[in-house]
């Protein structure tokens, strides 16, 4: 029995989670883009979500599958981590992992 209600708990755990959405309402539709983020197309059928934080001075990339936060260098139109970089120049964006660039030619629009 003990293993009937846990499995049948285990099931609806499962359920509620493969709807989450951390920009979500309640209506349990999934957003096309994060609230306040932009949406770029990329190169090779890539997408990713910026969305600035304190005024600009950060930005949190947001991939399909992670995101994270990088703060802005030299003032300017480049958010860094130290290994990852974003590179923001009009409507167009870049991402470079180390030496890779992993999303190139990426432009906003609407998801």
């Amino acid at each position: 029995m003990k293993r009937t209600i846990a499995g049948a708990a285990l099931a609806l755990v499962i359920t509620g989670c493969t709807s989450w959405w951390p920009w979500g309402g309640s209506s349990g539709e999934v957003p096309r883009v994060p609230a306040g983020a932009t949406a770029y197309k990329c190169e090779a059928g890539k997408e990713l979500f910026v969305r600035y934080l304190d005024g600009g001075k950060s930005a949190m990339v947001v991939f399909p599958e992670r995101e994270f936060r990088l703060d802005r260098v030299d003032g300017g139109n480049r958010y860094s981590n130290g290994n990852t970089t974003l590179t923001v120049d009009g409507p167009t964006a870049m991402v470079q992992e180390g030496s890779t660039v992993t999303h190139s030619n990426c432009k906003a629009g609407n998801g």
